[in-house]
């Protein structure tokens, strides 16, 4: 969620990668399954009009934000307000997205691929969700006032974390979701405390909000879209079910790097949980001994390769992201 304000807790790295072992590929019966369920939960997160109270617990902290959603069309229109922690105001329109930091009077503009809950679903027709997770529908419970349907989603290897899901009956919107651990345990909570659907939220106020940028530094970080092979990485082995969705490097004049050097973030998908690769020049400045840390669902590990700084980052258990650090290789 990206609404989630999390607390870094360093885990010290102690197991060794994991044995890959080969996975049963699903049946077209649990494919549909699986498939059917998330997809109305990733339209509903886009489609539905609401308004609500979201709230975060993760490593021991919590968070909340307010949250307004409104779709035209195909238009789409988000704004959310941070309740604690640093003041941040979020507005997102289709793909773009505009960050209000009012205590430093700067607005970020961004643009970003995909919005609504397990975007990878829609990049899905080949079953590889079903191949890696199997779908169980647990019971009904109320949330946030309204009905919902709880929905397990089941790793079938060591490689990914697990979801329980509570969708509203109605309409499939998420209201409450849990990352459980290879043990079953809740690593991070979110879920809506309160929630108005079909709100009268109106997208050309919220689109006039989004506008009034006067007495703010506007920034917009440029992201240059390329490939990993074409910047002179490859893995040398893939991990189960994760596949290269997006590679993006910054300019060199705004990474403050020498051309060449941009930093890159090379990003991967099973379709639920994704994982990024950064890479950077080395330096002994900034960059100290290989490490791992625990940011409630999502875990990140750092080591040197050679005259570069990798960082691996994902919701999933470290033993899977050592498998993508492990393969990492130079090529040029």
């Amino acid at each position: 969620m990206t609404w989630a304000l999390l607390a870094m807790n360093y885990v010290a790295a102690q197991s060794d990668p994991p044995a890959v072992l080969p996975v049963p590929s699903a049946t077209a019966a649990e494919s549909r399954s699986i498939d059917d369920w998330l997809m109305r939960m990733h339209e509903a997160s886009k489609n539905q009009a609401y308004v609500g109270t979201f709230v975060v617990s993760s490593g021991g902290a919590m968070s909340s934000a307010k949250i307004w959603h409104v779709c035209e069309g195909n238009q789409q229109m988000e704004r959310v307000e941070t309740l604690t922690g640093a003041p941040r105001s979020i507005f997102r329109h289709n793909d773009q997205v505009v960050t209000f930091m009012p205590d430093q009077k700067v607005v970020r503009r961004e643009k970003r691929e995909s919005l609504g809950m397990f975007p990878g679903v829609l990049q899905s027709t080949d079953s590889r969700i079903a191949d890696f997770y199997k779908v169980r529908q647990d019971g009904v419970e109320r949330v946030a006032g309204v009905d919902a349907d709880i929905i397990m989603l089941i790793p079938k290897d060591k490689l990914r974390f697990g979801y329980r899901v509570w969708s509203e009956q109605k309409n499939g919107l998420a209201v409450k979701l849990q990352t459980l651990d290879t043990d079953g345990q809740v690593l991070e909570q979110a879920a809506f405390s309160e929630l108005q659907l079909d709100a009268p939220v109106k997208m050309d106020k919220l689109l006039q909000m989004m506008g009034k940028v006067d007495g703010y530094r506007v920034e917009k970080p440029v992201l240059v879209k390329t490939t990993a092979s074409a910047e002179g990485w490859v893995l040398k082995a893939p991990v189960p079910g994760f596949k290269p969705v997006s590679c993006y490097k910054r300019p060199a004049t705004q990474a403050g790097a020498a051309a060449g050097q941009e930093p890159l973030q090379w990003i991967f998908s099973d379709g639920l949980a994704s994982v990024s690769i950064f890479v950077e020049p080395f330096d002994r400045q900034r960059h100290g001994k290989a490490s791992s840390l625990s940011m409630g669902a999502t875990q990140a590990t750092t080591r040197q390769l050679d005259a570069y700084w990798v960082t691996v980052m994902g919701e999933v258990p470290l033993t899977s992201l050592q498998l993508f650090a492990d393969g990492l290789k130079r090529t040029k």
